[in-house]
């Protein structure tokens, strides 16, 4: 019976990764713990990403006005960095951080242990090229962030 949710598509790498999966972990019950753990890494990561995510939204709050007031090109930057840091915040609380429990999976009909394993698998992959997807928006929202404020340091108006 196939979950609630839409269906994972598995490529045949999955199908090679849950065979190995099973090879070296013994059994399906010893392949969910190493994938759960898997889980968990992206799930801290993801934790990370919003607190750094947090820690910009918050040191803005304090210093963005007169960074903004210094000129165009620092209002720019920090306007368009603070905005790619939300949308990746965002993101994370809609993608990575977003549960889906590893029991909720189901092998397609008539699948067995190898079938199950590609569905999580596949879930696994999706969720980790999302969080690259996050990773970027927030380094890219960073970048032009610590822009304003190199510009604030060296043409800021100092009052």
């Amino acid at each position: 019976m196939q979950t609630p949710f839409s269906p994972e598509n598995p490529l045949p790498i999955h199908n090679d990764e849950a065979r190995h999966l099973l090879a070296i972990g013994g059994g399906v019950q010893e392949a969910l713990k190493l994938l759960m753990q898997q889980f968990t890494v992206l799930q801290t990561r993801a934790q990370l990403l919003l607190t750094v995510a947090t820690l910009a939204l918050t040191i803005t709050g304090f210093s963005g006005p007169r960074i903004a007031a210094a000129g165009l090109f620092q209002r720019y930057a920090l306007a368009g960095g603070l905005t790619l840091v939300l949308a990746s915040m965002l993101l994370i609380l809609g993608g990575s951080l977003r549960i889906r429990w590893v029991t909720q999976f189901r092998a397609p009909p008539g699948g067995d242990d190898v079938a199950l394993l590609e569905q999580i698998l596949c879930y696994r992959d999706r969720k980790t090229r999302f969080f690259f997807i996050e990773l970027c928006l927030l380094l890219t929202g960073l970048t032009a962030y610590v822009a304003a404020i190199i510009g604030y340091f060296l043409f800021g108006v100092i009052a």
